[in-house]
């Protein structure tokens, strides 16, 4: 009797044991489909707010063509700054020599050699060096600074070889590639406004950096002088150029963005100078810091701009540029964390930490063709250690990015149709004009998606007839190389003018 009454406790409390862990897994697998339900609301909700239709982009361009050109009329009259350069005549594909540029815009800066062979020879040959700056020197003194600039110059000079040659008594010409905030004055001089990127050299500012470097150089006992003062968009216009004569305008689409193109003299109203022999002006936008009630902002979006170093500034750089997209990838995952279970009960401590999620984390989860989603998964674990995901968490990761990327691209595009609005070739006659934008920087050179969103969605703004006459072409390097181009075109420029005087 007591064995039975004993197997038959042992049977109820099995039972018992089945019933509850059966309760346990149907609240487990409610709660699942629960936080399922919520991820995919959550989503719903992003992608509906990042939306960027063809009839918005529209909206928008307006708005960039509007901005530009109040920004042309008065100095202040617009976000947009649209600086004039003083670039008024851009290589022509018959420049010949040996010139250097210097691409100063960081911790690191790099020296370059280019020799031209004039139209049929185009560039012989390209020599190039990078060189990283001490810390130290990012906040001593604008002298230590460019001396140290200018030895690295020096040294590099020395390496000419044989093949490298000058006409006697001729002096070395130097295009400067200078990416930091300067109010030009000429094409070769340009007082600083402020440092960025970790520089803090307060005594610098206000002065002409042009004639800070000169100064270095001569105190190296270096024969050279600098021709050309530009920012990365301007050297990547007049590279642009060299290569395609219908270049028409150049955008970075990199760290940060910026646009730059090339307008008539005539219709910027705050020009008070002479007309320039050419009829043009290279016109830096600075079109990062655009703002307009178009734009397609999230809660995310307005957190990250309140939280950055520069408050209500740079608005559309922040949502197409490399420097601002990871972050807000970030910052939509954490929520789902906050409100759904995508990880796990608990929050990944770095998930919390700013800025830890690259837009390069997203290039690369973003381009994973695996079945399971592989790259995505060690994508999560390596910089947010996340050591276990489903596929369907890797999955709305995936959807997150596409999000961020989509809108991204689509409104990098409205940003180039405004140009070509503003231009009034955006209903011209296909037959009659033929557009070209040079692209550079790491968002468009290596995330394929967001450049190939890009440009069908810049193709679907100019419809079937136009589109064909509007080209996008890659500029590699054109911050160097530009600048050196942009110091030849000068030298030749003035020597015909010489030529014509005499």
């Amino acid at each position: 009797m007591r064995k039975a009454a004993a197997l038959a406790s042992a049977a109820i409390a099995a039972a018992a044991v089945a019933v509850v862990s059966t309760v346990l897994h149907q609240r487990q697998r409610q709660a699942a489909k629960r936080s399922e339900r919520a991820e995919a609301v959550l989503l719903r909700d992003l992608q509906e707010r990042c939306a960027a239709p063809v009839e918005l982009l529209r909206q928008v361009a307006d708005a960039m063509a509007a901005e530009m050109r109040a920004g042309l009329a008065a100095e202040g009259g617009s976000d947009l700054q649209m600086l004039v350069t003083y670039v008024d005549s851009l290589p022509s594909g018959g420049e010949k020599g040996m010139f250097y540029a210097l691409d100063l815009g960081g911790t690191n800066f790099r020296v370059l050699r280019v020799q031209l062979g004039g139209k049929e020879r185009r560039i012989i040959k390209q020599d190039s060096e990078g060189i990283s700056i001490p810390q130290h020197l990012m906040s001593s003194s604008s002298h230590e600074l460019f001396d140290f600039v200018a030895a690295a110059l020096a040294k590099f000079v020395a390496s000419e070889g044989e093949d490298c040659h000058l006409p006697e008594g001729t002096q070395r010409e130097l295009g400067f590639t200078f990416s930091f905030p300067v109010k030009q004055k000429s094409l070769a001089s340009g007082t600083l406004i402020k440092w960025t990127k970790s520089f803090a050299i307060d005594e610098m500012v206000g002065k002409d950096v042009v004639a800070e470097l000169n100064m270095a150089i001569r105190r190296q006992g270096l024969d050279m002088k600098v021709t050309a003062l530009v920012n990365d968009t301007v050297g990547t216009l007049a590279a642009g150029r060299y290569v395609d004569h219908d270049t028409i305008a150049a955008v970075i689409l990199g760290t940060g963005s910026n646009a730059a193109y090339i307008d008539h003299a005539d219709a910027i109203p705050k020009w008070h100078g002479a007309l320039p022999k050419s009829g043009n002006m290279v016109i830096n936008m600075e079109w990062g810091n655009f703002k307009s009630s178009h734009l397609p902002l999230t809660e995310f979006d307005q957190e990250l701009d309140a939280e950055s170093l520069n408050p209500g500034k740079q608005v559309y750089e922040k949502l197409i540029s490399g420097m601002y997209m990871g972050e807000l990838v970030r910052r939509i995952l954490l929520k789902m964390a906050q409100e759904t279970r995508i990880f796990g009960d608990n929050i990944p401590p770095k998930l919390e930490r700013p800025y830890i999620l690259r837009t390069l984390d997203m290039l690369i989860m973003r381009h994973d063709t695996s079945s399971d989603l592989r790259t995505v998964a060690n994508k999560l674990k390596e910089v947010l250690g996340i050591e276990y995901t489903s596929f369907t968490t890797r999955k709305l990761v995936l959807d997150v990015c596409e999000a961020i990327a989509t809108r991204g691209a689509r409104l990098a595009a409205a940003g180039i149709y405004g140009i070509i609005q503003k231009l009034g070739q955006h209903s011209d006659s296909p037959s009659t004009r033929r557009s070209v934008i040079a692209v550079d920087g790491g968002v468009y050179k290596y995330y394929t998606f967001f450049s190939q969103c890009m440009e069908s969605t810049l193709s679907d703004m100019l419809g079937q007839e136009l589109a064909p006459s509007v080209m996008i072409k890659h500029v590699n390097d054109g911050s160097g190389v530009g600048a050196a181009l942009l110091a030849a075109s000068y030298s030749q420029y003035h020597q015909a003018e010489s030529a014509d005087s005499s």
